[in-house]
């Protein structure tokens, strides 16, 4: 079993640097933390998966600031992963400001950032992939949950290709999807054809004969152990993105295959059954409790970074946070086909800590180069700190919406509650890469059509209950939709259709009226055939008209319930 000391080495190896209220120098900063510091691990056992999910594109070093509200409800609330700031600090044991709670937590994250630098790329993880193979040679997966093919310019503009080329010299062991389907069936299969190594997903059947899409199960031997590693895809990707995208797939969770799966491997001889899996985190913890004989489950979709396995019975699930800032390395020692013991360690890949591999760099050099000097280019400056993440807003969203209501004329703007995207700093440069970071999809038309407000509550009532049903099973989407121009209440305690109240024309400081009709903007419709500019282009006029983007705090959502 893993030790709180071994857990938060990170945290340890900065806590004495806490105490000032500003960032650490750079310089400073790297000398304190080593890559022996974010590497250092107690090995145990006979088999050491490593785990990467949701890294969107992102072939280079980020910041991305960590959510500051990460609701939970039913049984899920005040549990990990639904946690932040401060009370996931006092939780896990970490000193604040050190760099654990900076890669972590929102805390403190601008002057942090100053002082720790930006965390991911590929070709730092690409050398803890080779140190651990190294180590535990003979013993090692490498896993890949997903969301890796899509979210930057460089990934929608070569469909993918630019990940998978990159990706490939790391050699996974095997992955899962759902952002990669919204390329659609046809490109998805030519790029699973050219991997080597299985894209694995359980739950995609053809609609016509309802047979399997992808393989549902790959076994491999390491350490002298059997390992079985099952697929489960985003079981709602066609709700949550273009059913038109992938109309002759279904999806699902499909808990009774799951069980089929896990049967059928166990007697095949596994001793060792993983899920590699996109379902979320509450659905893989409701799916552990539901379903015997799954040993671990490394989860994915929600974007959460724990130090901790959470144990649900006798399955470990391991959550490994977004755009390349972790590898979890997860040391077991299985005997007897049952898991006695354990070791976890999430690592934060601090980009001016880990010595980058220079094969993993040529290549990111290589598949960049087509598009380096447009991402490169300036549009404005940032005069606050820009960021998605979060369960109602974020200043990149708000961003987005000031764009949407401006350049397309609207009362009313709608922007999707998508978990991906980075961050940009303070006094920073907004450049084209951070613009795509934060639109780059394949359906970024900008539509402008009138909207009853009834219809406004409608959607507003349904996206809430994708986010907080109490029931895991039934949440199927991302986080909110981010609104401009519309101030609302949600109780998220209520039933469907009982959340949203309050709703008020913000310009007009008029309650919204269910009878009329408002101009609404937004971007990133699941219908087929809309119309309008690309987002992308869209945000980037707003700023260059404005040349330094401030945005303000929002208070137009009020929160109760919780």
């Amino acid at each position: 079993m893993i030790t709180r000391r071994e857990m938060l080495q990170v945290s340890a190896a900065t806590a004495a640097l806490a105490a000032g209220a500003g960032g650490l120098s750079r310089a400073f900063a790297q000398q304190r933390l080593t890559q022996d510091d974010l590497t250092r691990f107690d090995a145990v056992g006979n088999v050491t998966l490593l785990h990467v999910t949701d890294i969107h594109g992102q072939l280079m070093p980020v910041y991305f600031r960590e959510p500051s509200v990460n609701l939970g409800v039913g049984a899920a609330k005040g549990l990990p992963p639904h946690l932040t700031g401060t009370d996931f600090l006092t939780k896990f044991g970490i000193a604040p400001k050190s760099a654990a709670a900076y890669a972590m937590t929102d805390r403190d994250f601008t002057a942090l950032a100053k002082s720790y630098g930006k965390i991911g790329g590929l070709d730092r993880l690409a050398t803890v992939v080779k140190q651990v193979r190294a180590e535990r040679d003979g013993k090692v997966l490498l896993l890949d949950g997903g969301d890796t093919w899509q979210g930057s310019l460089g990934a929608n503009s070569s469909r993918g290709q630019d990940m998978v080329d990159c990706m490939a010299l790391l050699k996974p062991d095997a992955m899962t999807g759902h952002w990669e389907f919204t390329y659609g069936e046809a490109r998805v299969q030519e790029l699973v054809k050219s991997l080597d190594f299985p894209f694995l997903a359980l739950n995609i059947r053809d609609t016509e004969w309802n047979e399997p899409v992808f393989d549902a199960v790959k076994m491999f031997e390491k350490g002298g152990v059997k390992i079985a590693v099952l697929g489960q895809a985003f079981p709602y990707t066609p709700v949550a993105n273009p059913r038109w995208m992938m109309s002759k797939w279904s999806f699902g969770i499909r808990e009774e295959e799951v069980r089929a799966q896990v049967d059928k491997a166990r007697a095949a001889g596994a001793q060792l059954v993983v899920l590699l899996s996109h379902n979320g985190f509450d659905v893989d913890r409701k799916l552990a409790s539901r379903v015997a004989g799954i040993d671990v489950i490394l989860t994915g979709h929600t974007h959460d970074a724990l130090p901790e396995a959470v144990t649900v019975g006798k399955t470990l699930l391991i959550a490994s946070g977004s755009h390349g800032k972790f590898v979890s390395r997860l040391d077991l020692d299985v005997q007897g086909g049952a898991v006695k013991s354990y070791r976890y360690k999430l690592i934060p890949l601090f980009a001016d800590v880990i010595k980058p591999d220079a094969a993993m760099t040529a290549a990111v050099t290589k598949a960049r180069a087509p598009y380096a000097k447009e991402l490169s280019r300036v549009v404005g400056h940032a005069d606050s700190l820009l960021y998605r993440r979060g369960n109602f807003n974020g200043t990149f969203d708000d961003l987005i919406c000031a764009a949407l209501l401006k350049e397309r004329d609207a009362e009313i703007a709608l922007s999707p509650g998508f978990r991906w995207g980075t961050s940009v700093l303070p006094g920073a440069p907004i450049t084209v890469e951070d613009i795509h970071n934060a639109t780059a999809i394949t359906y970024p038309q900008v539509y402008r059509l009138a909207m009853t407000g009834e219809r406004l509550k409608e959607i507003l009532e349904d996206v809430a209950d994708n986010l907080f049903n109490p029931d895991p099973y039934y949440q199927q989407g991302g986080d909110m939709v981010r609104c401009g121009g519309l101030g609302y209440s949600i109780n998220v305690a209520k039933p469907i259709g009982q959340r949203i109240s309050g709703m008020t024309h913000l310009k007009a400081g008029k309650p919204i009226d269910p009878r009329r009709e408002y101009t609404v903007a937004g971007w990133a419709s699941v219908n087929e055939g809309t119309q309008g500019p690309n987002i992308w282009d869209l945000v980037e006029r707003h700023i260059a008209s404005q040349k330094t983007v401030r945005v303000a705090p929002n208070s137009s959502v009020k929160i109760s319930g919780i």
